[in-house]
C-alpha cells in the first residue's frame, strides 16, 4: 500500500510566546504544505529521503537513533518519533518534501510531524480521528524541543484560522473575508529543522521572566490582551484594528528579547512598502514576519524580496489530508 498525507504550516497573527503561557493566541493555516509517502519495503529497514534537503538516511526505531550525520539531521528527530508513535517493526520507505521554509517559525516541523503520523497510521490501517493526530503530534514536539505549544500542530491538523482561548479550547474564526498577508522570512533564519531553536526561545524567555517577574509577567499580559482584541477586529473586519495591533505585539515581542535586526528590518521595510501592519511570526531570533496587507500586497512582496525573501498566502482551510492506494 502507498499513504501520501499533506499537513499546511502555519503562521501566528497574534499571541506567539504568551501561548506557551496558557494565554490565547490566533493563527492562520499557510497554502504551503509538508507532503509525506509512505510505502512498505520487503526488510524492516525504514528509509527517510527528504528531498528538499537532499537527505537520504536510515531511522531505528528499537535503538531510538537516527544514522545520519548531516547538519540538518535534526529533522531526522522529527520523523524518528513521528513514526515512532504509530509503529513498530515493518519496513518503510518514507518520502519528505517539507516545502514549507525551515527554521522560520512557520510550523514546518508541525507540518511534517503532523502528516508523517497521518501517514503512517493510515498505512497501518490505524483510524486517528484529528484531534489525537493533534495530541500525539505535539507530543513528538515536545519531546524534541523540550518545550511547545500545541498550537503549531492543531494548526496543521485543523487547517483554517483558529483561535486558540487556552491549551484545550480550540475556536474555529470562520469568516466571509479573507486576511491578506504576505510572510517574509531570511535565510539566516535557519536552513535546517534545527530541534533546540525554538526550544532555547522559548528558555530564554521564560528565564527573562523569571528573572524579572515585574516587568515580563505585565508585557505577556499585554500581549493576551490584545490578541483577544485582535480576534473582535478579524470577525469584524475592522483592518485598521488589525494592522495597529499586529504592530504593538511586534513591540511587545521585542521587549521580550526575541527580536533580531534582520527581523526589524522586514517588519518595517514592509510597513513602508503599504502594509497595514507588520509583526515576528513564530519564535523569533531570526526566521520569519507576517505583514497584513489589505492593499499592495504585490509592493510589499517586492520590497521583501529586495532584502530577503517572501511569498503572499491565503488561509488554508484544509487541515492534514491523506489518501491511500495499492500499489502493485
Amino acid at each position: 500500500m502507498q499513504v501520501t498525507a499533506s499537513a499546511p504550516g502555519k503562521a501566528i497573527l497574534f499571541g506567539e510566546h504568551a501561548v506557551v503561557y496558557g494565554k490565547p493566541a490566533i493563527a492562520m493555516a499557510l497554502s504551503k504544505r509538508a507532503q509525506v509517502k509512505v510505502t512498505g519495503r520487503l526488510d524492516k529497514k525504514i528509509q527517510v529521503n527528504i528531498r528538499d534537503l537532499g537527505i537520504k538516511e536510515y531511522i531505528n526505531l528499537k535503538e531510538n537513533i537516527v544514522t545520519s550525520n548531516s547538519p540538518e539531521k535534526g529533522i531526522l528527530k522529527y520523523v524518528l518519533n513521528s513514526v515512532k508513535s504509530v509503529h513498530q517493526e515493518s519496513g518503510l520507505d518514507i518520502y519528505i518534501d517539507v516545502n514549507v521554509p525551515i527554521g522560520g517559525g512557520l510550523g514546518s516541523s508541525a507540518a511534517v510531524t503532523v502528516a508523517l503520523i497521518a501517514a503512517v497510521s493510515k498505512y497501518n490501517n490505524i483510524d486517528l480521528k484529528k484531534k489525537e493526530i493533534a495530541r500525539l503530534a505535539h507530543k513528538v514536539e515536545l519531546e524534541v524541543q523540550n518545550y511547545a505549544s500545541p498550537l503549531d500542530t492543531i494548526i496543521s491538523t485543523y487547517g483554517g484560522l483558529i483561535y486558540l482561548k487556552d491549551a484545550k479550547k480550540i475556536i474555529s474564526l470562520d469568516i466571509n473575508h479573507d486576511i491578506p498577508v504576505v510572510i517574509g522570512f531570511t535565510d539566516s533564519g535557519g536552513n535546517t529543522m534545527c530541534s533546540t531553536d525554538t526550544g532555547k526561545l522559548v528558555g530564554a524567555v521564560k528565564i527573562r521572566k523569571e528573572s524579572y517577574p515585574e516587568i515580563i509577567n505585565p508585557v505577556i499580559g499585554s500581549i493576551e490582551a490584545l490578541t483577544i482584541e485582535a480576534k473582535e477586529a478579524i470577525l469584524n473586519n475592522d483592518k485598521k484594528r488589525i494592522g495597529e495591533l499586529m504592530n504593538i505585539n511586534h513591540g511587545l515581542l521585542d521587549a521580550l528579547g526575541v527580536n533580531t535586526l534582520e527581523l526589524s528590518n522586514m517588519v518595517y521595510t514592509a510597513r513602508v512598502a503599504g502594509a497595514s501592519g507588520s509583526k515576528i511570526t513564530g519564535a523569533g531570533g531570526g526566521g520569519s514576519i507576517i505583514s497584513f496587507c489589505p492593499e499592495g500586497t504585490e509592493e510589499v512582496i517586492a520590497a521583501l524580496k529586495k532584502i530577503e525573501n517572501a511569498f503572499k498566502s491565503d488561509i488554508s482551510k484544509d487541515g492534514v489530508k491523506t489518501t491511500l492506494k495499492e500499489v502493485r
